[in-house]
């Protein structure tokens, strides 16, 4: 028992830092070294044959020995018939292909001569735009106005800016002076008392959050405060 307890208690081997590399050869004798400090590989017969090339096989047939064919003497004296000239015309285009018309078609010499006449001037002529108070021409440089509008006087309480309010007052700026008497102010005992958090005891010290007081009890409610607590009237007609 006591040789059990001594082995089970010996430390594990480290195996990380003295790893049990292998030799990569697996022989049962150690390589012999030449003259130049190297190792002299020795292969095994089972090493040489998987060493070597792959070799064909005997049922493989090679049906192109060379890249280039030789044609034989009856396909150079073959005669097409009618339906392999037929398939070997290129193909026409459908009944009212027309090709495609050029870019900048040329322009005849009657169309460079041709002058326009008073109505293709007049539809021509620019666009007029409607605004509030004049007729203007967008593309003409020189304005033209003609019959002013005079807007009514709804127009011009609309167009009016909105005015400030009487007592609007400014937004504050985000830092400003401190007076000296609120600097020098002492605060009193009330204060004092009112700016006490108040205690209250945690729940496992025996505090009941919804235990309500005696004098919130005997409270009575204001007519303003019954006012409040009614439902709303469109609520209530269905009932």
């Amino acid at each position: 028992m006591p040789a059990r307890i001594e082995q089970l208690s010996r430390p594990k081997p480290n195996l990380l830092q003295f790893p049990d590399r292998r030799s990569v050869y697996w022989l049962d004798e150690i390589p012999t070294r030449s003259k130049n400090n190297t190792t002299a590989f020795e292969l095994t017969p089972r090493l040489e044959q998987l060493a070597q090339s792959k070799e064909s096989s005997r049922f493989t047939e090679e049906s192109r020995r060379s890249p280039e064919w030789m044609i034989s003497a009856a396909a150079l004296k073959a005669c097409p018939s009618e339906r392999v000239c037929s398939l070997a015309l290129p193909r026409m285009p459908a009944d009212g292909w027309q090709p495609e018309r050029p870019l900048l078609a040329a322009l005849s010499v009657a169309v460079k001569n041709a002058k326009p006449s008073p109505r293709i001037c007049q539809l021509a002529q620019p666009k007029w735009v409607k605004t509030l108070l004049t007729y203007c021409s967008v593309d003409s440089s020189t304005q033209t106005i003609s019959a002013p509008i005079t807007p009514s006087s709804r127009i011009l309480q609309l167009a009016s800016p909105k005015q400030v309010h009487a007592q609007h007052s400014l937004a504050r700026p985000v830092s400003w002076p401190v007076p000296d008497h609120v600097l020098k102010a002492v605060a009193g005992e009330r204060l004092q008392k009112l700016a006490r958090p108040k205690t209250r005891q945690a729940l496992f010290e025996g505090y009941d959050p919804y235990r309500v007081c005696p004098a919130a009890r005997a409270a009575t409610a204001s007519p303003r405060l019954l006012e409040l607590s009614l439902p709303l009237p469109r609520k209530c007609k269905g009932q």
